[in-house]
């Protein structure tokens, strides 16, 4: 919705100012940014935040020369500015662009219409004739409840009634209102606003027997919650015995009876795990999201570095028999082959229509998807084993009637192996091996990540393959007993073994998805194992201090 500052008031012109915009933020989960937040935050040239945190969740969604503020007046401390300051800092960056043109973003955590400044800021931009909109986001209110599987609108089994919304620091609620058996109440604040709230509602003569559900982090894989009776509550609060201790949304009454049933979020199997991916961030996309999807967070630590080949000859010679016709097939076997056929193309003043004519083969769907980011479709691609071995079995054999050239170009790293290369001589191909680019151990992580790796800090690690395993122990040193090993095939978990590191998990096929799909089942099993056998449910990480190590072979 885009207000018109000059058409709401007469009095006041539209000044020489960039557009403002109030976008929710949602709740805390990335994910939970509407597709328009998106859309606002790539174009923004300036976004100003409330919250320190949210600023490392920004790489991936605005431009690099894009500005960040703050509302706070420190930022290790995160002292909140005055509502005055706040209005000087937003109205004095949007007054620094010369016209609507440019964008600045003010950022507001939840829905921006829950937030108690908007109406304030807002005033301020139409008094100074900055233009502004607001785009709605996910409410904490009901997201983060959601989360804790208790939605506010379900009313199974006897559980529905009133609900009711409340500010914890609002002097003007009436908790009586609130005090009735069939009301759910959810009160938003954190620290003395929470526990006063609570102490409200029992002095308006709400049972001490009523059910409270205490979260903290909502929404993201840090998310606690702890379910206690309105009397416990305050007591662990006052005590500082809470559970949750950083808790910032309180849900009383009936609904919290739905979570031993409905909790989905933090059930997931590995949820609150952290996973070491030793990958490549280029490589590692479509692993560190499918570990999102189970619930876990991913530390990415490049084992290699790539770069160009000692000698540039042999490229450069396939490169000229690739546009003169010498090769019928163009074999991708990496993301990084990819790159460094595109980098060759562009210091030659080249682009995509050399391959016209050609075929091209990707041995994966991230290899495919690194050719399409190119504008080339790929011709071959396996359905299954995404390795030398699965694009063998999907090649077709050279046909000395159907096709017209005999050669393949294979470009690819100094250190790969001779499969692909056997397999398509044996059906008849010649093959042009060439180095496209070398592979060499990356530098070490920083102490703190090695201390981390060898510490046991990571619940689990997963290696896509045997040169992973090698480069990680040589740079990092061996992951820690407690750390669950994940192996994307048989031969990366011999080579695992042969390095000392217990073999937890093996993937059933060579792909990244089905790595982290048997890292998934492999944390169900843990759970069904603590609860077979009555005792707590620990992640791996949480086992190196309590001596306790439960296994579960795949």
């Amino acid at each position: 919705m885009s207000t018109d500052v000059a058409h709401l008031s007469p009095v006041l012109s539209e000044a020489a100012a960039a557009r403002v915009a109030f976008v929710g933020a949602g709740p805390g989960d990335p994910g939970l940014l509407t597709v328009r937040a998106r859309d606002y935050l790539a174009a923004a040239d300036v976004v100003i935040l409330d919250d320190p945190r949210r600023e490392d969740q920004l790489a991936g969604w605005v431009r690099e020369d894009a500005e960040v503020l703050l509302t706070v007046s420190d930022a290790e401390a995160a002292t909140p500015l005055t509502e005055a300051a706040r209005k000087r800092l937003l109205v004095r960056t949007a007054s620094r662009f010369a016209d609507p043109s440019h964008l600045v973003v003010r950022l507001i955590e939840g829905d921006p219409t829950a937030f108690a400044g908007l109406t304030v800021e807002a005033a301020a931009c139409r008094e100074a004739g900055v233009p502004f909109e607001i785009v709605p986001g996910v409410t904490t209110a009901w997201s983060v409840p959601a989360y804790a599987g208790m939605p506010l609108s379900g009313s199974g089994k006897g559980v529905g009634g009133e609900l009711h919304v409340v500010d914890a620091g609002d002097p003007r609620i009436d908790w009586s209102l609130s005090a009735g058996a069939d009301i759910t109440v959810v009160v938003l604040g954190c620290g003395d606003p929470l526990l006063g709230a609570l102490r409200s509602l029992l002095a308006a003569g709400r049972a001490g027997e009523t059910p409270v559900a205490l979260t903290e982090h909502g929404t993201t894989v840090h998310q606690r919650t702890s379910v206690l009776t309105l009397d416990e509550a305050v007591a662990a609060i006052e005590s500082g015995a809470a559970e949750c201790p950083d808790a910032s949304i309180a849900v009383v009454g009936p609904q919290v009876e739905m979570r031993h049933e409905l909790s989905w979020w933090e059930t997931k199997p590995l949820f609150g795990w952290s996973v070491l991916v030793p990958r490549t961030k280029e490589q590692s996309g479509t692993m560190t999201q499918r570990i999102a999807a189970y619930g876990a967070t991913s530390s990415v630590v490049p084992t290699i570095s790539v770069e160009p080949p000692r000698t540039p000859q042999q490229m450069d010679r396939a490169i000229k028999g690739l546009v003169t016709g010498r090769y019928e097939w163009v074999g991708f076997t990496s993301v990084n082959a990819v790159r460094a056929v595109r980098e060759k193309f562009e210091a030659l003043g080249l682009d995509a229509r050399a391959f016209a004519g050609l075929k091209l083969a990707a041995v994966g769907g991230v290899t495919a998807e690194a050719l399409r980011e190119w504008g080339l479709e790929p011709d071959l691609v396996p359905d299954g084993e995404e390795s030398a071995r699965g694009l063998l079995e999907v090649w077709p054999p050279y046909d000395d009637v159907l096709d017209p050239i005999d050669r393949v170009f294979l470009p690819r790293a100094d250190i790969a192996t001779d499969t692909l290369v056997a397999g398509l001589q044996e059906m008849g191909w010649a093959v042009d091996d060439v180095t496209a680019y070398r592979t060499v151990r990356a530098s070490p992580p920083p102490a703190p990540v090695r201390e981390a790796i060898k510490g046991g800090a990571f619940d689990a690690v997963c290696f896509t393959s045997s040169s992973t395993v090698r480069n990680l122990v040589g740079i990092a040193g061996k992951p820690h007993p407690t750390t669950v090993v994940a192996c994307i095939g048989p031969a990366t978990a011999r080579t695992a073994e042969e390095h000392g590191l217990r073999v937890d998990v093996v993937a059933p096929e060579a792909s990244a998805t089905a790595l982290v799909d048997a890292l998934a089942a492999h944390g169900r099993e843990l759970a069904a194992q603590a609860q077979q056998s009555g005792e707590p449910l620990l992640r791996p990480s949480q086992r190196r201090t309590t001596g306790r190590r439960t296994r579960a072979r795949r």
